[in-house]
């Protein structure tokens, strides 16, 4: 069986380019004991993955990804083909983290991104396929375990969001407005501004380019916030510094504005804030608290069912168009979860086939 898989071919400098990968026709070998086969259907697309796309990938991340090999550790849905492990079988829907391919062989059991990319068979009662990749997976953990966990959401708190339109932002957002909590966000355009407002009900929202940055936070939320949770870095952890009443809590889940930084940015020119209101800052990486996944499935599944939380999704059709997609959330095309709707493949029937044979 021949499936397709998108590679990188150079490590992008600056802007991310559809240039940058390559799409290869490549064999899919059978399963071995331990091993389903899958024919994948969604996957996902993230920011941090740029983070990977370097030589070197931070320390203490996940690896870069070597060039011009299958990109392991992206988060995918998919149908299981053919079992050869217990507890799967064929037709299952089930999460794994070899992604941006038709097919993978996935061992059962194996840890993969921390944990939370591990073969996990789904429940689809609770939302779609493609939602176990957003507010029920990996998307929906950062926010969950950053909110509650790492910054302690306390009674009371004023809250602030930066890149609150996007998949992890809008529902932090949105959990905290479910727990009562006053709620800023911030986003890129006048678009997604008013989807924060009208769609999500947030009690103040700005675009971040409309002016500078402390005026425009200082008019949303004239008293500070004790909580701020930061997607961005650069400029907006420096003015929340700035706005955070005594005591408050910064989690940091991503900076994206770094990622495609051609040169070392500046960090924060008012860090000695943090000694004199008493700040705690904290980084934090959601496959860090994989253990709250149950609780957070829990959760997250009853306030979908409730019809509290709203996921838009931007969809992007076909297997060859991911890269695309990951140049469009970096610019900050995209609202809520970016997600890539893999094709058709040529071999599905004969895959079917096969797989009805051997089972």
């Amino acid at each position: 069986m021949i499936g397709r898989e998108v590679r990188p071919i150079t490590y992008p400098r600056g802007e991310v380019r559809a240039s940058d990968f390559r799409v290869v026709e490549a064999g899919v070998r059978e399963p071995r004991p331990g091993e389903v086969l899958v024919r994948n259907t969604w996957t996902s697309v993230d920011a941090a993955l740029r983070l990977r796309l370097r030589e070197e990938a931070p320390p203490g991340y996940f690896p870069a990804f070597p060039l011009d090999e299958p990109m392991d550790g992206i988060m995918t849905v998919g149908e299981v083909l053919e079992s050869r492990a217990d507890g799967f079988a064929p037709g299952d829907t089930v999460w794994h983290a070899s992604g941006w391919r038709d097919y993978a062989v996935v061992e059962a059991g194996r840890q993969a991104l921390g944990g939370v990319g591990t073969l996990t068979r789904l429940d689809l009662r609770l939302a779609p396929p493609q939602a176990h990749l957003g507010v029920l997976g990996g998307n929906g953990l950062t926010a969950y375990a950053g909110l509650f966990h790492v910054a302690g959401l306390r009674v009371g708190d004023v809250v602030w969001v930066s890149a609150a339109a996007g998949a992890v932002g809008s529902l932090v957002a949105q959990m905290a407005k479910i727990r009562g909590h006053r709620v800023i966000g911030s986003a890129g355009s006048d678009e997604k501004v008013r989807h924060l407002r009208e769609e999500l009900g947030l009690d103040a929202a700005f675009n971040y380019r409309a002016g500078p940055l402390p005026d425009l936070l200082r008019e949303a939320a004239p008293d500070g916030v004790d909580v701020y949770f930061d997607n961005v870095g650069g400029d907006h952890l420096e003015a929340a510094l700035g706005a955070l009443r005594r005591a408050g809590r910064v989690a940091i889940c991503g900076m994206i504005s770094e990622y495609t930084a051609e040169e070392p940015p500046q960090g924060p020119g008012n860090l000695m804030l943090a000694v004199t209101k008493g700040l705690t800052i904290r980084g934090f990486r959601g496959s860090d608290h994989a253990h709250l996944l149950p609780e957070m499935r829990r959760q997250m599944g009853a306030w979908l069912r409730d019809g509290r939380l709203r996921c838009r999704e931007t969809v992007i059709d076909g297997l060859a168009q991911a890269p695309v997609a990951l140049a469009a959330l970096l610019r900050g095309d995209n609202t809520g979860k970016t997600l890539v709707r893999i094709d058709e493949v040529p071999h599905r029937e004969n895959a079917l086939g096969a797989a009805r044979h051997r089972g």
